[in-house]
């Protein structure tokens, strides 16, 4: 190949990457870069521009108490969403993988929640727990108990938030893993009814162990989800009682649109980011001798 036919192959290619690159950089590389250097400086205004005030923003950040109660909220809801709906997706990948009657409505009816609009999802729910004639007191009312403010009460509304987002992504993440069992080859069943294993040591030893890079893509979209929630906070509760159900990014919100503190807001989203950066290396490493690449 001749010199300039090899510049032309080059350009050519770079040309094919460009669209993607632009956006690449201005939708993520760039405003992350923005962000980090945003959170040394304090907040300017018309009148006093911003100046560089070091570590003064993270100093800030460890003194904020409602910083570490929005924390300890999320690692709480992490806790709350992450098993359960990884869990209860691959329990129903598996269970509608299987020679099920109506299979095609079931998977219908597990993925529906999936495609709802984020906004339709927190007013369905907020109908459930309105107080007295939603839909959750009305069923425990048939058993005679009482009545309950369930996203007014401190002590259970979290709950109530991470019982709608495993409802919500649940499906989700079955798809995945459905995708998986369905690429899984036949012949490796067969041989292992043929050496008389059963159905739970075969999925335990052989089918789970080959799911393993599908576990680890869905860990990784569960942790991110479960640092991302905004949209339902806003129609459901707004982070309180109490800021007893506000979370990280909502916190971010609040700080940047309605306390217009955009100089603290990039210090807690650089938090975030680092946050969910360590956690993404550490499921990485530690489940990277667990995974079997076919």
């Amino acid at each position: 190949m001749s010199f300039a036919r090899s510049n032309q192959v080059h350009i050519y290619g770079w040309l094919l990457l460009m669209p993607a690159a632009i956006f690449l950089i201005a939708f993520t590389y760039y405003p992350t870069v923005a962000t980090l250097a945003h959170s040394f400086f304090s907040d300017g205004t018309a009148l006093r521009p911003s100046v560089f005030v070091g570590l003064e923003n993270y100093k800030l950040m460890l003194e904020d108490e409602v910083f570490w109660k929005v924390a300890r909220n999320n690692f709480w809801f992490a806790l709350g969403t992450i098993p359960v709906s990884v869990a209860l997706a691959l329990l129903m990948a598996v269970w509608v993988n299987g020679r099920l009657p109506a299979r095609g409505l079931v998977r219908m009816a597990y993925f529906t929640p999936t495609v709802l609009p984020m906004i339709a999802v927190a007013n369905i729910w907020l109908f459930f727990y309105t107080p007295d004639i939603g839909l959750v007191d009305q069923v425990l009312g048939m058993f005679g108990a009482p009545g309950h403010n369930w996203l007014g009460d401190p002590d259970t509304v979290l709950g109530c938030l991470i019982v709608m987002t495993v409802w919500k992504e649940s499906g989700f993440f079955m798809i995945f893993y459905l995708a998986a069992l369905q690429s899984l080859p036949p012949e490796l069943e067969e041989a292992a009814k043929l050496e008389g294993a059963g159905r739970w040591y075969f999925f335990r030893r052989v089918t789970f162990p080959l799911l393993m890079p599908t576990t680890l893509f869905v860990l990784i979209n569960a942790v991110i989800n479960s640092f991302k929630l905004v949209d339902h906070l806003f129609i459901l509760t707004k982070g309180g009682p109490d800021n007893a159900s506000n979370l990280l990014l909502y916190y971010i919100y609040e700080v940047a649109f309605s306390f217009f503190d955009e100089a603290y807001a990039a210090t807690l989203t650089v938090v975030l980011l680092a946050v969910l950066a360590v956690i993404a290396i550490g499921q990485f490493v530690i489940l990277d001798k667990r995974i079997h690449y076919r």
